[in-house]
């Protein structure tokens, strides 16, 4: 499959599309329903951190890299990146979905949803009443069941959606678009969105423009859930700052160092 692909940025290991929201607007638009299956990644901090604790699994690199799009969504890495002397864009995943579906280009369309409660599909569905909508709710611990990754497959593969989005978290999401992308039965966009599909029904509030602003919805989320994401933002996440450093001070630990190039591919 064929598709545009503008300015890179190569930095921490992954080629990311430096695309502005309405650019990947436009292009998430125009593959709604094609016959191809399309799929977005949008990687912030938490992901580049497992992806370099897991260096060893090459299928988590190879399910970003195989990403038709691959958006950074952390002002962190941003920050980083402009450190470094890389001007790398940010697409906030939770504006990118908040913003797409207000998009009267969307109406009408076909929209599955899998994770999420039954609350926010509802929530989904009365709130664009215009669109179809159709939800697929796996269990838990969907990484390490075989079953339910399958029954996610057949249920993409089923329901022949325009949008699709993965709303059951990093790396699982990935790993399966990337699944769904080889067997070539799939179609339309699949976007892996996190818990923006809570921010846009009101489920969670997100942080204040001026935290967003200075690069601190983390600390937001932090005190908003402290026992599900202190782990992540106080012990694992701080990582990153060595996974950069280790960029900087030498050509990167086998993915290559940061650069940005103008190409074209697919």
């Amino acid at each position: 499959m064929s598709s545009q692909r503008d300015e890179k940025v190569k930095f921490l290991g992954l080629l990311f599309d430096n695309l502005t929201e309405e650019e990947v607007i436009g292009l998430v638009l125009r593959q709604a329903g094609s016959a191809d299956f399309f799929y977005v990644v949008t990687p912030n901090v938490d992901h580049l951190v497992q992806l370099h604790r897991h260096n060893a699994v090459e299928e988590l690199w190879l399910s970003y890299d195989a990403a038709d799009l691959c958006l950074c969504d952390s002002r962190i890495l941003h920050a980083l990146a402009k450190i470094s002397g890389t001007d790398l864009l940010v697409v906030p995943g939770s504006d990118l979905t908040v913003h797409l579906l207000g998009r009267s280009a969307l109406h009408r369309k076909t929209i599955a949803v899998v994770g999420g409660g039954d609350e926010i599909w509802t929530s989904l569905a009365n709130r664009f009443p215009s669109c179809t909508w159709h939800h697929h709710l796996p269990p838990m611990g969907v990484k390490s069941n075989c079953q339910a990754q399958q029954d996610i497959i057949d249920f993409v593969e089923m329901t022949g959606a325009d949008i699709v989005f993965f709303a059951i978290g990093a790396p699982q999401s990935e790993l399966l678009c990337r699944r769904l992308k080889l067997r070539q039965k799939a179609k339309g966009v699949a976007l892996c969105i996190g818990a923006s599909l809570e921010f846009v029904t009101g489920a969670k509030r997100r942080a204040p423009q001026w935290m967003q602003k200075f690069a601190l919805e983390w600390l937001f989320r932090l005190v908003s859930e402290p026992s599900r994401l202190w782990r992540r933002y106080l012990v694992e996440g701080p990582a990153i700052f060595w996974i950069w450093l280790r960029y900087q001070l030498s050509a990167g630990p086998h993915r290559g160092e940061s650069d940005s190039s103008s190409t074209g591919g697919t």
